[in-house]
């Protein structure tokens, strides 16, 4: 028998997959494709940036490697910003710089983990955490969330090992778009710390929290610092996502480690990107307020259509960040109905199947909309759409199954 390569362990990227539903299908006039399938800004940078862009493209510098941890000057700089965002010292020498945050991922778990070690990883899940642990030969253990999609500690604590290293946190969330209460994140620290585990916590979409200030407050401790680790994206917040530029904040004997994941893998994260990202963070405060304000109000319009639905026997599970995470109420899995979608309701969104294990029943009942690149008014419309369709219900009886977590 052959012995499968690492990247044959896991799946195929969901949202190239979701792509190849959209071949042959013509979308009529009065019936434009909405694509809430992906979290991506599709507008390039602000004007300013995109001029300061093209004058670090005149610098010999950009076209040249750089040092692998990244540019001195944009560690030193996220460093002071995330110190004065979460009220405790962040120096340059915890910040390394990747290319987006996905890597800063990978480089995290490579650094912690062993051949067969485990990770905890709350469902639904973002798919592509759960694809780099299998493929670095790491083993997921499914954290079942509760039905406002927050995990709990006293679940997790049952599902810890000795082969586990870390606990991975989301939030505000992707998919599901909770933002997990400061409670929830400092009773994982004192969990990671009890089990002498990593805590990591993905905050890629930091920036659009609902919440003013800081979101929790696992850097005021000094003894937590060896047990935390927090990832971040530039690419929301600047429209940068081709540029490829994240960071992870960790302790500072962690770094090496990360260094030689990213030497190895990239050498340097793009100069241009990291150039763009300083930029953005020494001129662009207002402008990502602007940015904030405007997905809260797109938000705000999810809650304001959700009546549409709920007469149709939808819930909403989950709302936050760029992110609707819903229950549907027809028979039939979502990854059927979600290419159905596409050819009924000119709508392009990812079933939530591809974000639970094939063992958990609830993905089939679940959808995930991205709403970040959807203006008020084309949610009124998407929701029109969702709220017309006329396919057979499930059991009602049946329901409820898709809204709790799975017996332990």
């Amino acid at each position: 028998m052959t012995k499968l390569s690492r990247t044959q362990t896991t799946f195929a990227p969901p949202v190239m997959e979701a792509r190849r539903w959209l071949d042959g299908v013509t979308f009529p006039p009065d019936r434009p494709l909405i694509n809430v399938s992906q979290a991506a800004p599709i507008d390039p940078p602000p004007a300013p940036l995109v001029a300061a862009m093209a004058e670090a493209l005149q610098d010999p510098a950009t076209h040249l490697y750089g040092p692998v941890l990244g540019l001195p000057e944009l560690r030193a700089e996220l460093a002071a910003h995330w110190s004065a965002h979460y009220g405790a010292e962040v120096r340059p020498e915890n910040v390394a710089i990747t290319a987006g945050c996905n890597q800063a991922f990978a480089a995290s778990i490579s650094a912690i983990c062993g051949e067969g070690d485990e990770v905890l990883l709350p469902t639904p899940w973002y798919f592509n955490h759960k694809m780099w642990l299998d493929m670095d030969g790491v083993a997921t253990v499914p954290l079942p969330t509760d039905e406002h999609l927050i995990p709990q500690t006293e679940t997790a604590s049952s599902l810890i090992t000795e082969r586990t290293r870390a606990i991975v946190l989301v939030s505000p969330n992707n998919p599901g778009g909770a933002e997990y209460p400061t409670e929830t994140l400092r009773a994982f620290m004192k969990l990671a710390k009890a089990h002498d585990l990593k805590l990591i916590v993905d905050e890629t979409y930091k920036d659009f929290d609902s919440r003013s200030g800081a979101p929790h407050d696992l850097l005021t401790e000094p003894e937590d610092r060896a047990h935390l680790i927090q990832l971040y994206s530039f690419s929301k917040a600047y429209r940068l996502t081709g540029h490829r530029v994240g960071a992870v904040i960790a302790s500072e004997d962690l770094l090496p480690e990360i260094e030689k994941f990213l030497d190895t893998v990239t050498i340097c994260t793009p100069q241009l990107g990291q150039r763009a990202a300083l930029w953005g963070l020494r001129n662009l405060g207002q402008w990502v307020a602007g940015e904030r304000d405007e997905i809260l109000d797109r938000r705000a319009a999810i809650a304001d259509n959700m009546p549409k639905l709920e007469a149709k026997g939808w819930k909403l599970l989950g709302l936050g960040a760029y992110f609707a995470y819903f229950e549907h109420p027809f028979e039939g899995s979502s990854a059927d109905l979600a290419p159905k979608l596409v050819r009924e309701a000119s709508v392009l969104t990812l079933p939530g199947t591809m974000f639970m294990p094939a063992s958990d029943p609830r993905g089939a009942r679940q959808f995930r909309f991205a709403f970040a690149n959807v203006n008020r008014e084309e949610i009124g419309t998407l929701f029109d759409r969702l709220a017309a369709l006329d396919w057979p219900q499930a059991n009602k009886a049946e329901r409820p199954l898709a809204s709790k977590g799975l017996a332990q």
